[in-house]
């Protein structure tokens, strides 16, 4: 997802409202979201959908990450040459 660009992606959510093709359009072409407020403040995120699912991807492989670390700081990890001989013996089958 590329950066938001402050002077073209925030809107107001009246203005978002009234041209809503407009702004799926341009979240599509430029692969930025748009910020949309409410009285001056956030309120939610325009996004692409196909951006929207690299981003959950991304953010369940951070969770196995975050996951697999605390289990190694626990000591419930295994060497990587028993890993690749498990590895191994299940593809030689």
């Amino acid at each position: 997802m590329q950066k938001y660009k402050i002077d073209q992606d925030i809107r107001p959510l009246s203005e978002v409202r009234n041209g809503m093709a407009t702004f799926i359009k341009q979240v599509h072409d430029t692969k930025r979201p748009v910020i949309i407020t409410q009285h001056g403040k956030g309120v939610a995120v325009l996004i692409d959908a196909h951006e929207f699912e690299a981003m959950q991807e991304k953010i369940e492989l951070l969770s196995d990450i975050q996951t697999s670390l605390g289990q190694l700081e626990k000591g419930a990890g295994i060497s990587n040459e028993e890993a690749k001989d498990k590895v191994l013996k299940r593809i030689l089958k």
